[in-house]
């Protein structure tokens, strides 16, 4: 996923933060997991904790991971997505799924 559509995503939520306050939560935790996973390969490197690099990896991807999980839960009718709208454009896409 490139800045621009975490970006777009992030606009979205802070737009509507106040009718959508633990969707705009779980964003902000995606985007914290995301920078802890990118910051987390200095010490994996420093320190030798090759253990972490999974953990990294994982966390690197959960932006991508939870966009994905969204999108099939709002196809399966089990959560509602509002801001699939502004999620990024290579991602699978629904025929329910607007933009």
């Amino acid at each position: 996923m490139s800045l621009d559509e975490l970006h777009r995503i992030k606009q979205w939520h802070v737009g509507h933060r106040r009718t959508h306050p633990v969707e705009t939560r779980l964003w902000d935790l995606m985007l914290m997991l995301w920078v802890a996973g990118c910051i987390g390969w200095l010490p994996v490197f420093e320190f030798g904790a090759l253990w972490t690099v999974p953990v990294c990896l994982l966390a690197m991807c959960a932006p991508d991971l939870y966009t994905a999980w969204r999108i099939r839960a709002h196809r399966l009718h089990r959560v509602r997505c509002d801001w699939l709208a502004a999620a990024p454009r290579s991602l699978p896409r629904g025929p329910d799924v607007r933009r």
